[in-house]
Protein backbone atom coordinates (compact mmCIF):
# COMPACT_ATOMS: atom_id res chain seq x y z
CA UNK A 1 0.00 0.00 0.00
CA UNK A 2 1.67 3.38 -1.21
CA UNK A 3 1.66 6.39 1.34
CA UNK A 4 -0.74 8.36 -0.16
CA UNK A 5 -3.30 5.30 0.13
CA UNK A 6 -2.09 4.39 3.38
CA UNK A 7 -3.08 7.84 5.14
CA UNK A 8 -6.53 7.69 3.37
CA UNK A 9 -7.50 4.32 5.12
CA UNK A 10 -6.21 5.52 8.06
CA UNK A 11 -8.57 8.85 7.74
CA UNK A 12 -11.61 6.55 6.36
CA UNK A 13 -10.98 4.17 9.11
CA UNK A 14 -10.60 6.75 11.93
CA UNK A 15 -13.94 9.00 10.79
CA UNK A 16 -15.89 5.58 10.66
CA UNK A 17 -14.73 4.56 14.44
CA UNK A 18 -16.23 8.31 15.17
CA UNK A 19 -19.10 8.03 13.58
CA UNK A 20 -20.19 4.68 14.76
CA UNK A 21 -19.55 6.17 18.25
CA UNK A 22 -23.12 8.10 17.75
CA UNK A 23 -24.68 5.09 16.09
CA UNK A 24 -27.97 5.66 18.42
CA UNK A 25 -28.19 9.09 17.61
CA UNK A 26 -27.40 8.03 13.99
CA UNK A 27 -30.65 5.38 14.41
CA UNK A 28 -33.03 8.48 15.62
CA UNK A 29 -32.20 10.73 13.11
CA UNK A 30 -32.83 8.36 10.80
CA UNK A 31 -36.18 7.63 12.11
CA UNK A 32 -37.24 11.11 12.17
CA UNK A 33 -36.26 11.78 8.66
CA UNK A 34 -38.98 9.02 7.40
CA UNK A 35 -41.93 11.43 9.27
CA UNK A 36 -41.89 14.17 5.95
CA UNK A 37 -43.02 11.36 3.31
CA UNK A 38 -46.06 10.34 5.67
CA UNK A 39 -47.01 13.94 5.60
CA UNK A 40 -46.20 13.95 1.39
CA UNK A 41 -48.51 10.79 1.02
CA UNK A 42 -51.08 12.32 2.82
CA UNK A 43 -50.66 15.41 1.25
CA UNK A 44 -50.82 13.99 -2.40
CA UNK A 45 -53.05 11.86 -1.07
CA UNK A 46 -55.46 14.61 -0.36
CA UNK A 47 -54.32 16.45 -3.73
CA UNK A 48 -55.07 13.59 -6.12
CA UNK A 49 -58.61 12.76 -3.95
CA UNK A 50 -57.39 9.36 -3.79
CA UNK A 51 -60.55 7.59 -1.95
CA UNK A 52 -63.20 9.97 -3.14
CA UNK A 53 -65.59 10.57 -5.86
CA UNK A 54 -63.13 12.99 -7.56
CA UNK A 55 -59.81 11.26 -7.64
CA UNK A 56 -57.72 12.54 -10.28
CA UNK A 57 -55.66 9.61 -13.16
CA UNK A 58 -52.54 11.88 -12.90
CA UNK A 59 -50.95 15.31 -13.14
CA UNK A 60 -48.36 15.64 -15.84
CA UNK A 61 -47.36 11.93 -16.12
CA UNK A 62 -46.74 11.42 -12.53
CA UNK A 63 -50.01 9.11 -11.15
CA UNK A 64 -50.45 9.24 -7.19
CA UNK A 65 -48.12 6.16 -6.93
CA UNK A 66 -45.78 7.68 -9.18
CA UNK A 67 -45.69 10.82 -6.88
CA UNK A 68 -45.21 8.81 -3.47
CA UNK A 69 -42.49 6.64 -5.07
CA UNK A 70 -40.85 9.98 -6.23
CA UNK A 71 -40.54 11.11 -2.81
CA UNK A 72 -38.92 7.87 -1.88
CA UNK A 73 -36.43 8.52 -4.86
CA UNK A 74 -35.79 12.13 -3.66
CA UNK A 75 -35.07 11.15 0.05
CA UNK A 76 -32.15 8.55 -1.12
CA UNK A 77 -30.91 10.80 -3.75
CA UNK A 78 -30.86 13.79 -0.86
CA UNK A 79 -29.16 11.05 1.49
CA UNK A 80 -25.97 11.27 -0.70
CA UNK A 81 -26.15 14.63 -1.75
CA UNK A 82 -26.82 16.25 1.74
CA UNK A 83 -23.63 17.46 3.76
CA UNK A 84 -25.11 19.26 6.83
CA UNK A 85 -22.14 21.09 8.94
CA UNK A 86 -19.91 21.07 6.19
CA UNK A 87 -19.66 24.89 4.74
CA UNK A 88 -20.01 25.96 8.56
CA UNK A 89 -17.46 23.73 9.62
CA UNK A 90 -14.81 24.91 6.91
CA UNK A 91 -16.19 28.64 7.58
CA UNK A 92 -15.76 28.14 11.01
CA UNK A 93 -11.86 26.98 10.56
CA UNK A 94 -11.56 29.37 8.85
CA UNK A 95 -12.69 31.88 11.42
CA UNK A 96 -10.73 30.56 14.32
CA UNK A 97 -8.00 29.47 12.83
CA UNK A 98 -8.41 26.26 13.39
CA UNK A 99 -7.44 25.39 9.74
CA UNK A 100 -3.99 25.73 10.25
CA UNK A 101 -3.68 22.17 10.91
CA UNK A 102 -4.09 21.35 7.18
CA UNK A 103 -1.36 24.10 6.25
CA UNK A 104 1.25 22.89 8.66
CA UNK A 105 0.88 19.38 8.04
CA UNK A 106 0.92 16.96 4.93
CA UNK A 107 -2.82 16.03 4.57
CA UNK A 108 -4.82 17.90 1.87
CA UNK A 109 -8.08 19.54 3.44
CA UNK A 110 -10.54 18.79 0.68
CA UNK A 111 -9.42 15.56 0.59
CA UNK A 112 -9.50 14.89 4.11
CA UNK A 113 -13.17 16.69 4.31
CA UNK A 114 -14.24 14.53 1.23
CA UNK A 115 -13.42 10.86 3.18
CA UNK A 116 -14.73 12.03 6.28
CA UNK A 117 -18.38 12.84 4.61
CA UNK A 118 -17.72 9.16 2.87
CA UNK A 119 -16.94 7.94 6.47
CA UNK A 120 -20.08 9.37 7.51
CA UNK A 121 -22.32 8.41 4.54
CA UNK A 122 -21.09 4.53 5.23
CA UNK A 123 -21.96 4.63 8.71
CA UNK A 124 -25.02 6.25 8.08
CA UNK A 125 -26.76 3.47 5.26
CA UNK A 126 -25.16 1.02 7.59
CA UNK A 127 -27.94 1.97 10.40
CA UNK A 128 -30.49 3.59 7.81
CA UNK A 129 -30.13 0.40 5.73
CA UNK A 130 -32.97 -1.65 7.77
CA UNK A 131 -35.58 1.13 8.06
CA UNK A 132 -34.73 2.40 4.36
CA UNK A 133 -35.35 -1.24 3.16
CA UNK A 134 -38.48 -1.67 5.82
CA UNK A 135 -40.15 1.81 4.09
CA UNK A 136 -39.55 0.52 0.40
CA UNK A 137 -40.71 -2.82 0.99
CA UNK A 138 -44.30 -0.85 2.37
CA UNK A 139 -44.45 1.23 -0.36
CA UNK A 140 -43.68 -1.68 -2.88
CA UNK A 141 -47.06 -1.07 -4.52
CA UNK A 142 -46.64 2.49 -5.57
CA UNK A 143 -43.35 1.52 -7.58
CA UNK A 144 -44.02 0.58 -11.54
CA UNK A 145 -41.70 -2.65 -10.75
CA UNK A 146 -37.53 -2.84 -11.76
CA UNK A 147 -36.39 -1.49 -14.33
CA UNK A 148 -34.10 -2.31 -16.45
CA UNK A 149 -30.12 -2.93 -15.99
CA UNK A 150 -29.32 0.13 -17.81
CA UNK A 151 -31.67 2.42 -15.62
CA UNK A 152 -30.31 0.86 -12.29
CA UNK A 153 -26.75 1.23 -13.10
CA UNK A 154 -27.21 5.02 -14.58
CA UNK A 155 -29.29 5.84 -11.29
CA UNK A 156 -26.64 4.26 -9.17
CA UNK A 157 -23.54 6.69 -11.37
CA UNK A 158 -26.30 9.69 -10.47
CA UNK A 159 -26.78 8.79 -6.39
CA UNK A 160 -22.57 8.60 -6.79
CA UNK A 161 -21.86 11.90 -8.65
CA UNK A 162 -24.67 13.25 -6.67
CA UNK A 163 -22.87 13.13 -3.53
CA UNK A 164 -19.85 14.50 -5.15
CA UNK A 165 -21.64 17.73 -6.61
CA UNK A 166 -23.26 18.15 -2.78
CA UNK A 167 -19.75 17.82 -1.43
CA UNK A 168 -18.29 19.99 -3.99
CA UNK A 169 -21.02 22.82 -3.78
CA UNK A 170 -21.05 23.27 -0.04
CA UNK A 171 -17.29 23.00 0.23
CA UNK A 172 -17.02 25.63 -2.40
CA UNK A 173 -19.28 27.86 -0.32
CA UNK A 174 -17.46 26.91 2.82
CA UNK A 175 -14.48 28.15 1.18
CA UNK A 176 -15.68 31.83 0.50
CA UNK A 177 -15.26 32.45 3.88
CA UNK A 178 -10.93 33.01 2.95
CA UNK A 179 -12.63 36.08 1.80
CA UNK A 180 -15.58 37.06 3.82
CA UNK A 181 -14.94 34.99 7.12
CA UNK A 182 -19.26 34.35 7.29
CA UNK A 183 -21.24 32.32 4.82
CA UNK A 184 -24.36 32.07 6.83
CA UNK A 185 -26.25 33.98 4.30
CA UNK A 186 -24.79 32.56 1.63
CA UNK A 187 -25.61 29.23 2.73
CA UNK A 188 -29.07 30.01 3.42
CA UNK A 189 -29.63 31.37 0.07
CA UNK A 190 -28.33 28.02 -1.09
CA UNK A 191 -30.21 25.98 0.45
CA UNK A 192 -33.62 27.56 -0.14
CA UNK A 193 -32.47 27.15 -3.83
CA UNK A 194 -31.51 23.82 -3.54
CA UNK A 195 -34.72 22.95 -1.72
CA UNK A 196 -36.62 24.77 -4.64
CA UNK A 197 -34.22 23.51 -7.97
CA UNK A 198 -33.23 20.25 -6.56
CA UNK A 199 -36.66 18.71 -6.69
CA UNK A 200 -37.14 17.65 -3.27
CA UNK A 201 -40.46 20.46 -2.85
CA UNK A 202 -42.23 19.20 -5.93
CA UNK A 203 -41.45 17.23 -9.91
CA UNK A 204 -39.83 19.83 -11.30
CA UNK A 205 -41.34 18.73 -14.40
CA UNK A 206 -44.48 20.26 -13.21
CA UNK A 207 -43.09 23.20 -13.22
CA UNK A 208 -44.12 25.52 -16.41
CA UNK A 209 -41.72 24.85 -19.42
CA UNK A 210 -39.99 27.76 -19.87
CA UNK A 211 -39.04 27.71 -15.84
CA UNK A 212 -38.09 24.02 -16.48
CA UNK A 213 -35.66 24.54 -19.52
CA UNK A 214 -33.93 27.50 -17.22
CA UNK A 215 -32.88 25.01 -14.94
CA UNK A 216 -32.53 22.47 -16.25
CA UNK A 217 -28.69 22.44 -16.95
CA UNK A 218 -28.09 23.76 -13.34
CA UNK A 219 -26.30 21.19 -10.93
CA UNK A 220 -29.29 21.51 -8.32
CA UNK A 221 -31.77 18.88 -10.06
CA UNK A 222 -28.67 16.25 -9.77
CA UNK A 223 -29.14 16.30 -6.50
CA UNK A 224 -32.34 14.94 -5.85
CA UNK A 225 -34.63 14.99 -8.86
CA UNK A 226 -32.75 13.02 -11.65
CA UNK A 227 -32.13 9.84 -9.74
CA UNK A 228 -35.95 9.88 -8.63
CA UNK A 229 -36.45 10.84 -12.47
CA UNK A 230 -34.00 8.03 -13.84
CA UNK A 231 -35.70 5.32 -11.66
CA UNK A 232 -39.74 6.42 -12.45
CA UNK A 233 -38.53 6.11 -16.15
CA UNK A 234 -38.86 9.67 -17.25
CA UNK A 235 -35.70 9.76 -19.36
CA UNK A 236 -34.83 7.69 -22.68
CA UNK A 237 -31.70 5.60 -22.77
CA UNK A 238 -30.31 8.12 -25.24
CA UNK A 239 -31.30 10.98 -22.87
CA UNK A 240 -29.76 9.48 -19.60
CA UNK A 241 -26.34 9.51 -21.51
CA UNK A 242 -27.26 13.18 -21.79
CA UNK A 243 -27.73 14.03 -18.51
CA UNK A 244 -24.98 12.28 -16.67
CA UNK A 245 -22.44 13.92 -19.11
CA UNK A 246 -23.68 17.21 -18.00
CA UNK A 247 -23.79 15.76 -14.11
CA UNK A 248 -19.89 14.93 -14.84
CA UNK A 249 -19.33 18.17 -16.54
CA UNK A 250 -20.40 19.85 -13.02
CA UNK A 251 -18.56 17.39 -11.08
CA UNK A 252 -15.29 18.33 -12.93
CA UNK A 253 -15.91 22.19 -12.97
CA UNK A 254 -16.75 22.60 -9.29
CA UNK A 255 -13.92 20.19 -8.56
CA UNK A 256 -11.28 22.67 -10.27
CA UNK A 257 -13.30 26.13 -8.52
CA UNK A 258 -12.65 24.85 -5.50
CA UNK A 259 -9.50 23.57 -5.94
CA UNK A 260 -8.74 27.03 -7.28
CA UNK A 261 -10.72 28.76 -4.80
CA UNK A 262 -8.32 26.85 -1.82
CA UNK A 263 -5.11 27.84 -3.59
CA UNK A 264 -6.56 31.58 -4.04
CA UNK A 265 -7.84 31.70 -0.83
CA UNK A 266 -4.50 29.97 1.05
CA UNK A 267 -2.38 32.96 -0.55
CA UNK A 268 -4.77 35.66 1.72
CA UNK A 269 -5.43 34.11 5.05
CA UNK A 270 -4.12 35.80 7.69
CA UNK A 271 -4.16 33.01 10.30
CA UNK A 272 -6.85 34.32 12.36
CA UNK A 273 -7.65 32.73 15.66
CA UNK A 274 -4.76 30.86 17.94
Amino acid sequence: MTGSLRVTWVILRTCIEERLVYRADFALGTLFRFLPIVTQIFLWGAIFGVGTDHEQGDIEGYSYQNMVAYYLLVMVGRAFSSMPGLSSGIALSVRDGTIKKYLTQPIDMLGYLFWHRVAHKLVYYIVAGGPFVFVFWLCRDYFPGWPNGITICAFLCSLAMGFLLGFLIEALIGLVAFWFLEVSSLLFIYMMLNFFLSGHMIPLDLLPTPVFHAIEYLPFKFLAYTPAAIMLGRYTHAELAEQLLIELAWVVALLLLNRLAFQRGVRRYGAFGG
